[in-house]
């Protein structure tokens, strides 16, 4: 079996639920780290939270889904961040952040760090995204990269999100120097155009194979996600969505399981879209299984 290891941020999550809010959790490549343990892979992920009853609430839950919580650091004094999300009547997702002195921010300072990071980069797959360089300061950013000249093989998601950015051109410079150790790209075509004035799936396709990226698909939300080939690969049914919350990495995480198991990029494309009609049919980043 493939050994997978995902690197970035665990947040608790408040999420409406009518008039109350439910606390759970979630995060980009958390939401893909989970799904990918349910489709029966071994992953790891790389993290660090508090020592707060919440944050170890939060790590038991994870390893209670099958996700191996070994390289989950616990810094002294920080907490898990925090998000609450709310979506209007189409499913449309807005968010608000509190997240500026988490613990995962100085995952790679922390005592165990060297050890975690060793591990990580004997997986057969390493997983990130922008949204994880973001939240590292500039020395955790040169750590992750190093990290991933190391590795097997990389996944890496251009999730762009400018909150956490001091600037375009800061997010744009770490952008291309993660596309350039790649080899597999998961951008989105939304966030392509904010970051890099994008125009279409194809320039930002080109783009990307240009920095580097061996393998890149392109997500274009309900219409499909552009191949390497040049095809558009569409979900099988039109669906009128509960939470579009964590659709992307669920996708993500379809994919990359196909492909680890063998498939097509074809095949691989429509696995992603079939969990991720999944998840925004259901409420939350990551609806319980079984749901």
């Amino acid at each position: 079996m493939a050994r997978i290891v995902c690197v970035g941020e665990g947040m608790l999550e408040l999420s409406r639920r009518g008039d109350d809010w439910q606390l759970g959790y979630g995060g980009d490549t958390l939401n893909t780290a989970i799904h990918l343990v349910r489709l029966g892979h071994d992953v790891a992920y790389l993290t660090a939270l508090g020592a707060d009853p919440f944050s170890q609430e939060m790590k038991a839950k994870w390893t209670a889904e099958g996700l191996d919580t070994s390289l989950v650091l616990t810094h002294p004094t920080r907490h898990a961040g925090l998000y609450a999300i709310d979506t209007d009547a189409a499913g449309e997702r807005s968010f608000t952040y509190w997240r500026d002195t988490s613990a995962a921010r100085e995952m790679f300072a922390l005592e165990g760090s060297e050890a975690a990071s060793a591990e990580a980069s004997e997986a057969d797959l390493l997983y990130f995204s922008l949204i994880t360089l973001a939240i590292l300061p500039p020395e955790g950013r040169d750590h992750l990269l190093a990290l991933t000249e190391r590795a097997r093989k990389v996944a890496f998601d251009g999730n762009y999100r400018p909150r956490l950015w001091a600037s375009q051109e800061e997010a744009l410079a770490t952008r291309n120097a993660a596309i350039a150790v790649a080899d597999i790209g998961l951008p989105t075509l939304e966030d392509e155009t904010a970051l890099s004035n994008a125009n279409d799936a194809c320039e930002v396709a080109a783009d990307w194979h240009r920095l580097g990226c061996r393998e890149t698909l392109v997500k274009l939300g309900a219409e499909g996600a552009l191949l390497p080939d040049g095809n558009v690969i569409e979900p099988e049914r039109v669906l009128s969505p509960i939470d579009t919350s964590g659709a992307g990495d669920a996708f993500n995480a379809g994919y990359l399981s196909a492909r680890l198991n063998g498939l097509s990029i074809d095949e691989s494309a429509r696995a992603g879209h079939a969990l991720a009609g999944w998840t925004i049919m259901r409420p939350g980043a990551i609806p319980p299984a079984g749901s």
